[in-house]
């Protein structure tokens, strides 16, 4: 389907549209941007309503890469919600940015064209130059729109990304050159290479360098200490997308490439995996619990809810991996909630410190209730969206790894320890400081995130409809392996 591939084209033909009304017309690059991403997000469902949609063009044919595509419930899901968080970067910094408008949003764009070609890339040469694609303009938000130690956050960003890049990049061109020593010819194609026999030691070398490449960019422990700062510095749309989308790439990576196409190996690592997991967990939790900035506290509990994907994942367990693509759909919406009112708080009063808010709801209610409802969500609140992930990842890694997840659970505990703990410092207590509350905008966009936490909290289904078809082939991966 040739229309599958304006998913990817579109977003950047739009972004430098953005970038040349700009220079023309001061605050149309907002408007194209909106627009854009509106229409690309119906287009979007529509070929996701059409059922699977696949592509393969010849590109470089003496390698035999192929521009192939591929368009699944999964990939729908998290196009889908790039798409929508897409949306939300843009309104939350609709007043943000004041230099270079132009250029933040075609690079905004630039991101997005990136990230939904990795969710849709089904040859992984192709995925790999989309993986790389969106590192640029990600780099670039955070350098020029960034903070006030945004040059070191964007090269840390930069140097964690690249290195581990390359170990997957060696890991895909082994692969190929393993594929072209069985059968006479490389290949890139992911539905061919899991037809391969590899052997085991070979099997768990190749999946270390991607599993490496996509932890990095989860984040674990203890590939995880550039988040915080990236995220600090990071402009609020930047935040969005890195929380919302970035991270859910790492988690992509190891549902899409990783465990299909090593099962053996991905077992035989998976108690150092979920350990790592319960580590991340734990740590993220009590990190988050030490921030006093508002930005670097929701970072890190980042990293403690990316650690229930991995757990869940390297369960090997249905209801686990039901239970991983629901957190991941969850934290997605739920921390780019909250990186949101962390960019309006600070565009209000120009800091990100809690020490110097206090007593906001006072003067800011419909703020302050907005805000509380984010937090309840993030602690695992039952009716919201990360519940059900949480509960069924618990649930599934409990039959696989008891220990772990018991330990694991006490991450849930230490949530509502450091999502209480925000709340309170930054809106009870006596009022520091008197901040505008929601203006109608603001109010619009945080009320739609709400209705999306409490709808897919009661209605979980349609995410796990939209995943069976993966989790379902998954599964029976790990059937034929195991013994």
């Amino acid at each position: 389907m040739v229309a599958l591939s304006f998913l990817i084209w579109l977003p950047l033909i739009l972004g430098v549209c953005a970038w040349g009304s700009e220079k023309k017309i001061k605050g149309s690059g907002n408007w194209i941007t909106l627009f854009s991403l509106f229409a690309l997000l119906i287009f979007s469902i529509y070929l996701g309503s059409q059922g699977t949609s696949t592509l393969s063009w010849e590109w470089f044919a003496r390698f035999n890469i192929h521009f192939a595509l591929l368009y699944d419930g999964l990939a729908l899901l998290l196009v889908t919600l790039t798409l929508a968080l897409a949306i939300l970067a843009v309104l939350v910094s609709w007043k943000d940015i004041e230099q270079h408008r132009g250029f933040f949003h075609f690079n905004l764009m630039f991101s997005v064209a990136g990230i939904i070609g990795v969710f849709l890339a089904a040859d992984l040469f192709l995925f790999f130059l989309f993986w790389e694609v969106m590192l640029l303009p990600m780099t670039a938000l955070i350098l020029i729109w960034g903070h006030e130690n945004r040059r070191y956050a964007a090269l840390k960003f930069f140097i964690f990304t690249q290195v581990s890049s390359l170990l997957m990049l060696i890991a895909i061109i082994a692969l190929a050159l393993f594929h072209q020593s069985q059968t006479g010819e490389l290949s890139f194609n992911l539905a061919e290479l899991q037809q391969l026999t590899i052997p085991d030691n070979m099997q768990f070398w190749l999946m270390l360098g991607f599993f490496i490449a996509f932890a990095v960019k989860l984040p674990m422990v203890p590939f995880h200490s550039w988040l915080p700062d990236a995220h600090t510095q990071a402009p609020t749309a930047g935040s969005v997308l890195l929380a919302g989308i970035l991270l859910k790439t790492g988690a992509y990576g190891l549902i899409r490439i990783v465990l299909p196409l090593f099962p053996s190996a991905t077992m035989e690592f998976a108690p150092i995996a979920v350990s790592l997991g319960v580590v991340s967990i734990i740590y993220g939790a009590l990190m988050a619990y030490s921030q006093t900035d508002f930005k670097r506290l929701v970072a890190y509990s980042s990293i403690s809810h990316m650690g229930f994907v991995l757990l869940a994942l390297f369960s090997w367990h249905e209801v686990a991996l039901q239970g991983a693509i629901l957190t991941i759909v969850a934290h997605g919406i739920s921390s780019a909630a909250l990186f949101s009112m962390a960019g309006l708080i600070q565009h209000r009063i120009h800091s990100r410190e809690l020490g110097k808010m206090g007593g906001m709801w006072a003067s800011a209610p419909k703020m302050a209730t907005v805000t509380l409802i984010f937090v309840m969500a993030g602690i695992g609140m039952p009716g919201m969206a990360n519940f059900n992930g949480e509960l069924l990842t618990l649930l599934g890694s409990y039959q696989q790894f008891p220990l772990q997840t018991i330990v694991a659970a006490l991450g849930i505990v230490l949530s509502a320890v450091y999502g209480l703990h925000l709340f309170q410092r930054a809106f009870q207590g006596p009022a520091n400081i008197e901040i505008i509350d929601l203006h109608m905008r603001e109010l619009v966009f945080t009320s739609l995130l709400v209705v999306a936490l409490i709808y897919f909290g009661l209605q979980p289904h349609i995410v796990l409809d939209l995943s069976s078809e993966t989790i379902n082939s998954l599964m029976l991966s790990a059937a034929e392996v195991r013994p």
